[in-house]
């Protein structure tokens, strides 16, 4: 199948999924009250593995309710996290404990996904998406400080850095999806789509094997925090909205920015690295060894390591 009508297809299946299932109580990302409690449980488990003092608050924004995750050093830089696709803030627990030593971090779940935050506004658009991030740096007055994206994280924080007068320091893109180039390996990450259309745990486990080199590294209570966001987790188109940015808004971006993938990446390849050190000014990029997707996993000390010595 041409790879723009595979993707016209699924397109169409996602928004005819999501249009046909109703909400039976006041929340736009799951279907029931006790499917979210679940998963709730389940994201709790997971923030056991930070293994280190925390506060979660939630920040009342005009789409709803942001939750944010509070820790790291007082007095440090400030350093905001935004996660990849249905992962939730809980997937920084391979990295949190080396990021929290020199910097005071907020990580944010994304209000449209599953995670603690409650979108109240169907609305999502690139528009919206960046004014709700600003109700929530403005919130914590937020200086020149530090972001780090992972996946569609990594295209969030790179739609905020283009914005004029924005306040963000220093970037680090792990792997940022449909921020240079459109996916070109649509047949190898259809495995994610059909999981989001039929989930079960076989396609979950197939799905694991293609976005990981070393799925067994994956904690098996984040696994299944994972799993439930898939399950449960009403499905949604709003992954076509995110485009490549232009030449023009790269170029806009003067920040100092690092960019990070897996040389088993399925979202990103050399063609992605190359268009970034092309555009954007102040630019280091760097392939990670035996990584694929979920390279903050894979590799983390090594992610870890090149994240510190960026930012620091």
């Amino acid at each position: 199948m041409p790879k723009l009508l595979f993707k016209a297809v699924l397109l169409f299946l996602l928004a005819g999924c999501a249009a046909s299932k109703k909400a039976k109580f006041d929340d736009y990302v799951f279907k029931t009250k006790s499917e979210k409690q679940a998963y709730i449980d389940s994201y709790n488990q997971t923030l056991k593995l930070w293994d280190l003092p925390y506060t979660e608050e939630n920040i009342q924004t005009a789409y709803g309710t942001a939750h944010v995750i509070v820790t790291g050093l007082k007095n440090g830089k400030d350093l905001v996290l935004l996660h990849g696709m249905d992962a939730s803030s809980s997937m920084w627990y391979p990295n949190i404990k080396a990021l929290s030593k020199k910097h005071r971090i907020y990580a944010i779940d994304f209000i449209i996904e599953p995670g603690k935050s409650t979108l109240t506004s169907k609305s999502h658009s690139s528009e919206e998406i960046v004014l709700l991030y600003n109700e929530i740096f403005n919130h914590y007055k937020l200086k020149k400080f530090d972001i780090i994206g992972a996946s569609r994280g990594g295209w969030i924080a790179t739609l905020l850095a283009t914005q004029n007068n924005n306040s963000i320091d220093k970037i680090v893109l792990l792997s940022p999806a449909q921020t240079f180039k459109f996916i070109d390996k649509v047949r190898k990450t259809s495995s994610a789509l059909m999981l989001k259309l039929f989930p079960n745990e076989k396609k979950f486990e197939k799905t694991l094997q293609t976005f990981s080199t070393h799925p067994e590294k994956i904690s098996t209570v984040y696994k299944k925090q994972f799993y439930l966001a898939n399950k449960y987790a009403k499905s949604n188109s709003s992954m076509f909205k995110m485009r490549p940015f232009s030449d023009t808004e790269l170029q806009s971006i003067t920040n100092p920015v690092l960019i990070l993938i897996g040389d088993r990446d399925v979202i990103n390849s050399e063609e992605s690295l190359e268009r970034a050190k092309k555009f954007l000014i102040h630019s280091q990029t760097k392939t990670i060894s035996d990584a694929g997707h979920f390279l903050s996993i894979d590799q983390s000390k090594i992610v870890n390591n090149a994240m510190i010595d960026f930012l620091e």
